[in-house]
C-alpha cells in the first residue's frame, strides 16, 4: 500500500515544528526540575536552556553528566539530605513551573509573530497558488502587504487579480507596482492586455509604446510579447486614420 503525503515540504515543516518547540520546552522544563537536585542554580539553568535550543545534543549529554554526578554525590547522600532547607524544595517546584511559563509563553509569542510575518505569507501565497488556489494566493498577498508595501508584491497581486477576472483591480495593482519602481517591464504589457478588455484602448496603447520602449524590447534577448504589442499599437494608429 502506497502512502501520499498531499504536501510539500514547507508545509510539512510548519505542521511539525511547533511540536517540536512545544517537546523542546518540555523536556527542556524536565532538566532544570533534574538537574535543580543535582547542581548549582546557575548551572541547572544552563543546562535547560541549551536543552531547549539543542535538545538531541544536550540530552544525551545531560544524562551523562548525571551519572557522573551521581557517583561523586553517592559518599555524601547523608549528609545531603540532612541539609534540605523548605526553600529549596519550594524552588524544586515553583522553579521549573516559572520557567516553563516563561518559555511556553515565548514560544507562543514567536510563532505567531512568525505565522503573521511578511514572509510567511509570501510563502502560504507560493504554497496556494501551486495547489491553485487563488482566492488564498490573494487573500495572502493582500496580508503581506498589509504589513509591508511592497512593488514586488503588488505585481504578484496583480497577476493573481488578472487570472480570476478582476481587471480594474489588477490594474490598480500594476499601476502601484510601477509607482514603487517594479523593475519588471512586463507590467507594461499587462496593463495594456486588461486596458483593452475594459476598452480603454488609447491607455492601453499608451501602456504598449511604453513596453516597446523598455529593455525588453530593445535590447537582445528580445520579449516575445515585443511583437504582439507592436503590431496592437499599429492597428490603433492605423484604426485612428490620419490627422
Amino acid at each position: 500500500m502506497n502512502f501520499h503525503l498531499d504536501m510539500s515540504a514547507g508545509e510539512l515543516f510548519d505542521l511539525i515544528r511547533p511540536a517540536v518547540l512545544l517537546v523542546s520546552a518540555v523536556v527542556s522544563t524536565f532538566v532544570l526540575a533534574s538537574a535543580r537536585k543535582r547542581f548549582p542554580s546557575y548551572q541547572a539553568l544552563l543546562w535547560a536552556l541549551s536543552t531547549l535550543f539543542f535538545p538531541l545534543i544536550i540530552l544525551p549529554l545531560y544524562f551523562v553528566a548525571l551519572l557522573v554526578k551521581q557517583r561523586q554525590l553517592a559518599a555524601t547522600t547523608d549528609k545531603q539530605h540532612s541539609h534540605s532547607p523548605a526553600n529549596s524544595v519550594k524552588w524544586r517546584f515553583i522553579g521549573p513551573l516559572l520557567y516553563a511559563l516563561i518559555v511556553f509563553c515565548s514560544i507562543g509569542i514567536y510563532l505567531y509573530r512568525d505565522h503573521e510575518s511578511v514572509d510567511a505569507h509570501l510563502a502560504r501565497a507560493v504554497g496556494a497558488r501551486l495547489d491553485r488556489n487563488p482566492a488564498r494566493t490573494i487573500s495572502e498577498y493582500k496580508q503581506a502587504l498589509a504589513l509591508e508595501d511592497d512593488p514586488h508584491t503588488r505585481k504578484l497581486l496583480g497577476i493573481e487579480l488578472a487570472e480570476v477576472g478582476y481587471w480594474t483591480d489588477a490594474i490598480l495593482q500594476f499601476r502601484l507596482a510601477l509607482e514603487g519602481v517594479e523593475p519588471d517591464d512586463s507590467i507594461h504589457f499587462r496593463l495594456g492586455s486588461l486596458l483593452e478588455k475594459i476598452n480603454h484602448q488609447g491607455e492601453a496603447s499608451l501602456e504598449y509604446e511604453e513596453f516597446l520602449s523598455t529593455k525588453a524590447c530593445t535590447q537582445d534577448p528580445v520579449d516575445v510579447r515585443c511583437e504582439a504589442a507592436r503590431q496592437r499599437v499599429h492597428k490603433d494608429k492605423s484604426s485612428a486614420g490620419p490627422d
